[in-house]
This record gives C-alpha cells, sequence and structure tokens, in this order.
C-alpha cells in the first residue's frame, strides 16, 4: 500500500458531519445518556440531587454545565463506597468484558460493545489499513492500554504482535525479521528502539518496513516527530485519551491539532468552576464519552487545552484541540503513568526515615527524567526508597538523598513539573 492511500479517506460519516448536525447529535446523545444515568447509576444520581437538579432540569446544551464536573481523585473513594463501583456503573461487575486497575488505584471497566474505546477512526486517521501487521508495545497487565488499542486494529482488519513494552533488544529483532509495517506506542520507546538498531549497524529505513506510527501517552513535540518520520521514511501521528474516557481527540494527516472523537462531548472549560470556555481561551479539557456502562459526565481530565476552529485540509470537520497544554492539578504524567502525591505520600510511609520528600519532573534532551528528593532522619540505602517507589507507582525514580546543610522548604510542593518543550506545540 502506498502512502497516498494511508493518507486519505475517513473512518465513517460522522467524521464530515457539519458542525450544527454535530452539535446536534452530540446533545440528544448526552441528554439521553444523562437520563439513563439517573435511573441506573446511582452514582450520578446522587451527584445531580447534591447541585439540586434533576434531568428535567437538563432541557438544553445551555443547562448542559449545571451538571457538576466529576474528578479523577473522586473516582478513588467513590469506586469503593458500594456495589457496581460505587454506583458509578449501569451493570453488574461480572456483565463487564473486563476489568482493569489503573494506578490510583482506579478500576476501568470495559463493556462487551465492538471499539467500546472509540479508538478505531483514530487509527484510521493515522494510516493504519487492513492487512497491516502492528507491533503493539503498550502494556497488557492490569492497566487497559494494549488491549484498549489492540482491538480497534483488529476492526480495520490488521494483525497485532502484542510486544508489550520493554525487552528493545527482542522489539528490534521482531521488527527487522518480520514485515512489521505499524508500530502503537510511546515516541520515546520508538526512539529508542531505533537508536538500539543504529548501535547494531542497521539502517531504519533499509532494515525496518514501517509505514505508520501511532504514539500516545506522553507529549509529541515537533522534533521528536520529524526525527521519527525522517529516520523510518513514515508517517507518525498521535492520538490522545485516558484510561477512563477511552478516545478523545487524534491528529489526522494534515496535522494543525487533535481532532474531537465522534463518541465523545469535549468542553473546554474554566477549571474553577467548570464552566465551558469560547473557542481558542485555554481551559481544562472536561468529557462525556457516549457509554451507557460506565456514564462518567462531565469529567474533568485535568488536562489543559484550548479548541482550534478552523477548517482542516483533511476533509474532517469536527474542531480539533491543540494539543495538551499543561496541567490544571497537582498531577504529573511520566512516561503514561500519572503521578499523584497521595499515592508518594503512601509510599514514604513505608519508609520511617523519610523526613520530608519531594517529585521533581523534568526532560533534558527531550526525555522525561523522574527525581525523588528526599530529607532523611537516619542513613537508608536509595534503593531501598526506590524500590518502595516504584512498588507503589510503576515507575522508577532517581533518589536524590539531600546532604547536610540542604532541606526542603516547609511550603515547598510535593510536585514539581519542570518540563519544557523545544517547539511550543
Amino acid at each position: 500500500m502506498d502512502d497516498a492511500s494511508r493518507s486519505g479517506g475517513i473512518y465513517h460519516e460522522m467524521e464530515q458531519e457539519p458542525e450544527e448536525q454535530r452539535r446536534d447529535r452530540k446533545w440528544h446523545v448526552v441528554r439521553d445518556l444523562a437520563r439513563q444515568a439517573w435511573t441506573e447509576a446511582p452514582a450520578f444520581k446522587a451527584r445531580l440531587e447534591s447541585a439540586g437538579l434533576t434531568p428535567d432540569d437538563i432541557r438544553s446544551p445551555q443547562d448542559w454545565p449545571r451538571i457538576p464536573v466529576l474528578r479523577k481523585k473522586q473516582l478513588i473513594d467513590l469506586q469503593r463506597t458500594g456495589p457496581r463501583l460505587g454506583g458509578l456503573l449501569t451493570t453488574d461487575l461480572g456483565d463487564l468484558r473486563r476489568l482493569y486497575f489503573s494506578p490510583g488505584p482506579i478500576a476501568d471497566p470495559e463493556g462487551c460493545a465492538r471499539d467500546f474505546w472509540g479508538w478505531a477512526e483514530a487509527f484510521h486517521a493515522a494510516g493504519f489499513r487492513k492487512s497491516d501487521l502492528v507491533q503493539m508495545t503498550f502494556g497488557y497487565h492490569l492497566t487497559p492500554a494494549g488491549l484498549m488499542l489492540e482491538e480497534p486494529l483488529r476492526e480495520l482488519g490488521c494483525a497485532v504482535i502484542p510486544a508489550g513494552p520493554g525487552n528493545t533488544m527482542q522489539q528490534v529483532e521482531i521488527m527487522t525479521t518480520w514485515p512489521v509495517t505499524g508500530f502503537v506506542g510511546m515516541a520515546s520507546f520508538l526512539k529508542i528502539i531505533r537508536d538500539k538498531a543504529v548501535g547494531q549497524g542497521k539502517d531504519p529505513r533499509r532494515d525496518f518496513q514501517l509505514r505508520t506510527a501511532f504514539v500516545a501517552a506522553e507529549r509529541l513535540t515537533e522534533s521528536v516527530r520529524q526525527d521519527l518520520e525522517n529516520s523510518f521514511g513514515m508517517l507518525v501521528r498521535q492520538g490522545y485519551g485516558t484510561a477512563d474516557l477511552g478516545c478523545i481527540a487524534y491528529e489526522c494527516p494534515a496535522l494543525g491539532g487533535m481532532h474531537l472523537s465522534s463518541r465523545c462531548l469535549v468542553e473546554i472549560c474554566d477549571p474553577k468552576t467548570g464552566e465551558p470556555l469560547p473557542a481558542g481561551e485555554i481551559g481544562e479539557v472536561v468529557v462525556t464519552p457516549f457509554n451507557p456502562v460506565y456514564p462518567l459526565i462531565r469529567f474533568a481530565t485535568g488536562d489543559l487545552s484550548r479548541l482550534v476552529t478552523e477548517p482542516c485540509a483533511c476533509g474532517r470537520t469536527a474542531p480539533k484541540l491543540a494539543g495538551i497544554l499543561g496541567r490544571a492539578d497537582d498531577t504529573a504524567k511520566v512516561k503514561g503513568q500519572f503521578i499523584y502525591p497521595h499515592q508518594v505520600a503512601q509510599a514514604m510511609c513505608l519508609v520511617p526515615s523519610v523526613a520530608r520528600w519531594q517529585v521533581v519532573v523534568s526532560n533534558p534532551k527531550g526525555k522525561d527524567r523522574l527525581e525523588l528528593w528526599v530529607e532523611l532522619s537516619e542513613a537508608v540505602e536509595p534503593e531501598k526508597i526506590q524500590a518502595v517507589f516504584q512498588e507503589g507507582l510503576k515507575l522508577r525514580p532517581e533518589v536524590r538523598i539531600l546532604g547536610e546543610g540542604e532541606r526542603l522548604d516547609e511550603n515547598a510542593p510535593p510536585l514539581v513539573d519542570e518540563r519544557t518543550y523545544d517547539d511550543g506545540k
């Protein structure tokens, strides 16, 4: 298949809906979803009642923002308060297809509908086509990423190698021995694979057959994209979603932002009030997926972005997110995993010698770096602190033990994200 064929066409007609038709369709879907959740998901009913509302009060799109937003941190406690994940589900746990667990810990339920997480149109826009052989490097253990992104590839007729993360040498061997045309994973991992292969004397264009890559879970800068596209001679596109929500937005061949998915309602809201903001203004991404099994209505992601409404050359008519421009809360996402200060606190309680701590995230030379700065009341091996952190948060930090005379300020934030990006996009 030539590259022009990969860059053309759409997955379904909803991608080219007129704007008024799209708004009307999505409004009717979320209105009916709220009515269903009121009767079948007690947690949503309680949220409406706490705001003095019933579904009858949500009569128009202008009423929709009256529904209080739901934050990810609320899920951690709410899911443990009763049956069906604290009343968030409309079905019994045993009637799901799968139940995953993400760090937090947070349960991520998967229903039985086809393309449940809504990624098929994103993969089609990224250039994946029938009979592609795709190497999936997201994890398959407990967290949803691997299977969440494998199933839409099967919908498109692709074959999938469930490689998972790590094992770089074997990843290189598979991709240079077999006709692997697609890659799914983090851009930073594809760079590691590329660099390992080059170190073995391989030529990325000659020895790989990659034609398209779909990357997620970390920010993709234009310099990294161009580096990978030039190395392999292929298309690199990114998607945006979460383990709770599935697909939210995705890039097309024309770039210029990420088109909003047809399977959810996306608002850009004031992080403090939850009120929608006009297109072009930066605010928090608030999403309602069209998911009757797990109706996370007005779910606040904590990510900041803005809407781009200019027409796109690809022919898709949905507005775009202008990338992820920061965070609205005190969390950070590193190598696809969220870090919550309360998780770090729980882990550090297991090391009594740690008197104070601070997480520092940076990205020297474009590569995420995770550091844990600690003050000790008595000596302890850094490896022990590192192991406890990794056990609790599934990430391995560099532990920096502060020396004599060094102290963290009493008002120092528990998490500092110092990452900068070279292209501002």
